[in-house]
């Protein structure tokens, strides 16, 4: 027992060995190792009490997502600060003293912390203006996703490819953001269409707006749409205009169902789509351009003109 009593007097000994000292403050190993527990429990705690805010407070009042995750992140980062202090406080730690250290942590901010301090101050911006949310489909700096979380520092969006992306909070800020469900979920998708020249363009409108509406992912209201944009030499434009909420995430999945459909039915009414393929043949002192049109009242067309000189443009 003698020992144990004697080992536990050394450790405490040990423990409380001053480090640093400002003004009349001590900074022992026990100080840091008491710091240490607790932030780690307040950094702990917090979380769970943000995970309860959003999943159970506010989930009660049928409050949207965005705005519980919001409301939850910023109850936490209050409570953060008011612990931080009063660890400080607890640990004997004199906050006056902190001052002498003052000019050294803004040094620091200044150079080497100045982006994280801008992200954090970004996620601040993003939490209050709310010009992003979870649940959110956005594009930004060539990435396009659903918004999952939005932290201090960064936010986390996920592709379609099941791929986390993490994003500094300072693009949401700086950066042009497309937020697909900003205020509402339907979107208007526009699908282009080129038919043969010499189609029939009212079959064309027709068949376009039946594919349309036989998919069930495709709203009745707004109704779908047909625009004749124009007589082009690649053949007769169309763009089908439709709106969706439901595929809003997966908007490769609608096109593609939606153009199966227009397929099959322009095949069945005999309505041709316009493929263009461009063959060049160099010939002896000449340049053959040959033009192969799937059109019905051009067949080929074929131009020639002399090879510019060795060293030409």
């Amino acid at each position: 027992m003698e020992t144990i009593g004697q080992w536990l007097v050394m450790v405490r000994e040990f423990l409380e060995i001053p480090l640093v000292k400002l003004k009349e403050t001590e900074i022992t190993l026990w100080t840091l190792l008491y710091l240490f527990i607790l932030v780690f429990l307040l950094f702990y705690l917090t979380g769970k009490l943000k995970n309860w805010v959003i999943d159970r407070l506010l989930a009660r009042f049928n409050i949207g997502i965005g705005i519980r995750v919001a409301t939850g992140t910023i109850a936490r980062y209050f409570v953060i600060i008011i612990g931080f202090v009063i660890i400080l406080q607890t640990a004997g730690i004199d906050l006056t003293a902190l001052n002498v250290l003052a000019g050294a942590v803004g040094l620091g901010l200044g150079f080497g912390l100045q982006n994280i301090v801008g992200n954090f101050f970004s996620g601040i911006i993003i939490l209050f203006e709310r010009p992003i949310k979870v649940g959110d489909r956005l594009e930004v700096g060539g990435v396009e996703g659903a918004v999952q979380s939005i932290n201090a520092r960064s936010t986390t969006v996920l592709t379609n490819d099941n791929i986390s992306i993490i994003v500094p909070n300072s693009k949401f800020v700086t950066e042009n953001i497309v937020n697909w469900l900003h205020d509402d979920w339907k979107v208007r998708f526009r699908i282009p269409v080129i038919v043969a020249n010499g189609s029939d363009v009212h079959l064309v409108e027709k068949l376009l707006l039946e594919a349309a509406k036989e998919n069930r992912d495709v709203l009745d209201q707004p109704a779908p749409g047909v625009r004749f944009l124009l007589f082009g030499d690649t053949g007769l434009h169309f763009e089908l205009r439709l709106w969706s909420t439901s595929l809003v995430h997966r908007k490769g999945m609608l096109f593609s169902a939606i153009n199966f459909a227009i397929y099959d039915k322009f095949k069945k009414n005999g309505i041709e789509l316009n493929t263009t393929a461009l063959d060049l043949h160099v010939s002896g002192g000449s340049l053959e351009v040959k033009i192969r049109r799937s059109d019905r009242n051009s067949v080929s067309e074929e131009r020639q003109r002399p090879l510019p000189p060795a060293g030409g443009e």
